[in-house]
């Protein structure tokens, strides 16, 4: 709620990583869209203005901001916000589902990860991707040269450049 007082956190980096995010299961609708579109948001401002050239955020598959539904109505508008700051270079990554453990119970999301972890097995790069993979791909976006002052990349790219 004050990520502005951690101002001097964000001073003196080149690259900014962002994954931030919650559910609306989680925090709600409200808080949903405060943790993922304002606080995102607000971590980007803080970082642009402590001297970031580079910004990475990781967003989902499917994100527009003209979506009726929230989630991706939200990680649209955050991708139009953190563009608009004009960073040097902005790298958005859409990854679609999200193949992970997790310490909290997520029952929906746990048996979508085993169907479709099922399904990776004949397309591996369709509709999953281990966080791993995506992590790589972040790491790889910055170590390599841009296309562009953005560039975004969607789940076939992020398994391409997280095995280079």
């Amino acid at each position: 709620e004050r990520l502005g007082e951690h101002a001097a956190a964000f001073q003196g980096h080149d690259v900014g990583f962002c994954c931030l995010g919650t559910t609306r299961a989680k925090a709600g609708a409200d808080g949903f869209v405060r943790v993922d579109r304002d606080y995102v948001a607000q971590a980007a401002e803080l970082a642009l203005a402590g001297g970031c050239k580079h910004f990475v955020l990781e967003s989902s598959r499917g994100a527009n901001p003209k979506s009726r539904f929230l989630y991706l109505r939200v990680k649209g508008e955050v991708e139009n916000l953190v563009q608009a700051l004009g960073f040097d270079r902005c790298t958005i990554l859409r990854p679609a589902v999200l193949l992970c453990k997790r310490q909290e119970s997520r029952p929906a999301e746990r048996m979508a990860q085993r169907f479709l972890g099922a399904v990776a097995w004949l397309f591996p790069t369709a509709h999953t991707v281990p966080v791993e993979t995506v992590v790589r791909a972040m790491v790889a976006s910055v170590l390599q040269p841009g296309k562009g002052k953005v560039e975004v990349l969607e789940n076939e790219a992020i398994h391409q450049l997280g095995k280079a």
